[in-house]
Order: C-alpha cells, then sequence, then structure tokens
C-alpha cells in the first residue's frame, strides 16, 4: 500500500506527458491500495493558489477542478494527522528539523505501514519509511 506525494500526484496530472516512470507506476498499482496525506491535498492547493496571485486564473481554475475531483475521488484514503501520528513526528524532527512536512507524511506512512511514493526521497531519509521513487 501507497502514500503518495505531492510531486508523484501533480506529476499524474500531467497525462500522455509525464515521467514514464510515474505512468508505470499508476497503471501498475491497485487504486485502492493508493492513499494520500492530508498535506498533500494542502501542498496542492498552496501551489494553486499561488498561480491564481500570480494572476492566471484560467489555470488556477483548471487546477482546482482538478484537486475537486483528486479530493473526491480519494475521499476515504486522505489521511489525517492525528496525536499518534504527531507522537511520531516529534521523534522524527529531533534532532534533524528538516522537511517537517514531510516528516509529518513519513509519520503517517508509519502509523498506517504504507511505502511513500516520491521522487524525493533524500527527504525522507532516516526516518525509516519504505520509499519508491518512480522517476527512476
Amino acid at each position: 500500500m501507497y502514500l503518495v506525494d505531492t510531486n508523484v500526484i501533480s506529476e499524474a496530472r500531467k497525462g500522455a506527458q509525464a515521467n514514464p516512470g510515474v505512468t508505470a507506476f499508476w497503471r501498475g498499482a491497485d487504486a485502492t491500495n493508493i492513499y494520500l496525506a492530508a498535506q498533500t491535498v494542502g501542498e496542492l492547493r498552496r501551489g494553486l493558489e499561488n498561480i491564481r496571485l500570480r494572476g492566471d486564473a484560467g489555470q488556477a481554475a483548471r487546477l482546482a477542478t482538478w484537486l475537486d475531483q483528486v479530493t473526491t475521488d480519494y475521499a476515504d484514503r486522505i489521511l489525517a494527522f492525528d496525536a499518534d501520528c504527531a507522537q511520531v513526528w516529534g521523534k522524527l524532527m529531533s534532532p534533524h528539523p528538516q522537511h517537517p512536512i514531510d516528516k509529518q507524511i513519513a509519520a503517517i506512512a508509519l502509523i498506517h505501514d504504507l511505502t511513500v511514493v516520491t521522487r524525493h526521497v533524500d527527504d525522507f531519509r532516516g526516518t525509516g519509511t519504505r520509499l519508491h521513487n518512480p522517476f527512476r
């Protein structure tokens, strides 16, 4: 079972232009075994709001429609950051406080026994999470 990082679901949005490894990951995975962290939804929202603030209302609207579809499709597979995750996150942050959101995602993966699927495996190293980089 997989916890997909923001960069992987964003890449999948590119369709035929997406990285072939990412495309192969999505094709080969059972959709019911793919989860998102609430943090990923927040990062996607931040990205589209940044585009809106830059004045590209059309692209922001397309991304908002896509994000609405993602949150609908994954409604029962978006994992929250709860008190148990917070305990694990606190351990992961000490003594290396870099990448706090990635460590929150790692904590969720550890609590739910999921493999993190990400391009940025170095940001997750040392957390104890299983990692898969489909971009390779």
